[in-house]
C-alpha cells in the first residue's frame, strides 16, 4: 500500500473554459508527486465545457466551481480553501512540472524571498516570423527578465499572500503581483520552468497586447499604482546587435498598433472585456 504523504504545498488553478489544456497542466504537475504531495484545487469559474470534468478525473484533484467567470474571484476561492502554504498560483494553459513546483517551493524557504516564479520557455518554432521577431525582442527585455509576471505561474508564502489579499481587482493581475513585491522580495526560480505557449497568429498577439496594455492603464491609475515599463534607453541597447534590428522594427509597430487600439478602451473606461487568445490553447 502507497503511503500518503502530507502536503507540501497548495496548487490554485483559476480556469475559465480550459477543457482542452488543462488536463495537459494537471499530467505533468503530478507525473512524479508523491500521494498527497499536492493539495491542487482547480477554480472552474464561469465555465460552459468540461473543464471541471477533465480535472475530476485526476485522482486527488479538488475541483471547485462557480458561475462568476472571474479569475480574481477564482483566485480569491482557491486561496480560501488552501490548507497549507506555500501556494502557487498556476495558470490553466501553461506547462508545469513536478519538480518545478518543488524548486519554488525551495526558493521561497530563503532569507527574505516573498515570492517567486519560474524560468519561461517560449515554444516558437512553428510560430509565424512576426510573432517570433516580437518575442526575440520582448523576452529579452530586462523588466520581462526580471519580473514575475508573464509566466503564468507565482508561488508565495504566508507573508506574501498577505501582499495579494491586499491587490485591488484589475485586470493585469500577475503584473500588479510582481509588483507587490520589492525587488530584494522576489526571485526567479532558475532551477524551474515554465512552458509558456504564445499566440499563433499576429492577430491573436495584438490581442494579447492590447489586453496587456489596457491592464496596465488601469493598474496606473489604482491607488498606488505603479508599473514595470521598458525605456527607450532599453530598446536603444538592443538596436546595437544588428540581428535584432528587423524584430525591433515588428516590436514597436506591434507595440503602437496595440496601444493605439487600447485607447479605446481606456477612454470607455472598459478594464473588464478580457481579449481571450484561444490560438495557443
Amino acid at each position: 500500500m502507497t503511503e500518503t504523504v502530507p502536503a507540501a504545498m497548495t496548487v490554485v488553478v483559476p480556469a475559465h473554459n480550459e477543457a482542452t489544456v488543462i488536463g495537459r497542466l494537471l499530467s505533468g504537475l503530478l507525473r512524479d508527486a508523491e500521494p498527497g504531495e499536492m493539495d491542487v484545487v482547480v477554480v472552474a469559474n464561469g465555465c460552459t465545457d468540461g473543464t471541471a470534468d477533465v480535472a475530476r478525473g485526476f485522482p486527488g484533484v479538488r475541483v471547485l466551481e462557480t458561475p462568476v467567470p472571474s479569475k480574481r474571484e477564482a483566485l480569491r476561492l482557491g486561496a480560501a480553501a488552501a490548507g497549507v502554504f506555500p501556494i502557487l498560483y498556476v495558470d490553466a494553459d501553461v506547462e508545469l512540472g513536478t519538480t518545478d513546483a518543488r524548486a519554488m517551493c525551495a526558493t521561497l524557504r530563503g532569507d527574505g524571498v516573498l515570492a517567486t516564479a519560474p524560468e519561461r520557455a517560449l515554444p516558437l518554432a512553428d510560430r509565424p516570423w512576426p510573432v517570433r521577431s516580437y518575442y526575440a525582442v520582448w523576452s529579452r527585455l530586462p523588466e520581462v527578465r526580471a519580473g514575475l509576471f508573464g509566466r503564468g505561474v507565482i508561488a508565495v508564502g504566508e507573508e506574501g499572500q498577505a501582499r495579494l489579499d491586499a491587490l485591488p481587482s484589475v485586470m493585469a493581475d500577475d503584473l500588479a503581483a510582481s509588483l507587490a513585491f520589492q525587488p530584494h522580495e522576489r526571485a526567479v526560480t532558475g532551477t524551474a520552468r515554465v512552458v509558456v505557449h504564445p499566440p499563433r497568429t499576429l492577430g491573436d498577439l495584438i490581442r494579447r497586447r492590447v489586453r496587456a496594455v489596457t491592464g496596465v492603464a488601469e493598474l496606473d491609475g489604482s491607488p498606488g499604482g505603479r508599473t514595470a515599463r521598458t525605456g527607450v534607453r532599453d530598446l536603444a541597447g538592443m538596436a546595437r546587435s544588428p540581428r535584432l534590428v528587423p524584430h525591433l522594427a515588428v516590436f514597436l509597430a506591434v507595440t503602437l498598433l496595440a496601444r493605439t487600439r487600447a485607447r479605446r478602451a481606456v477612454r470607455r473606461g472598459d478594464f473588464t472585456t478580457w481579449l481571450r487568445d484561444d490560438s495557443s490553447r
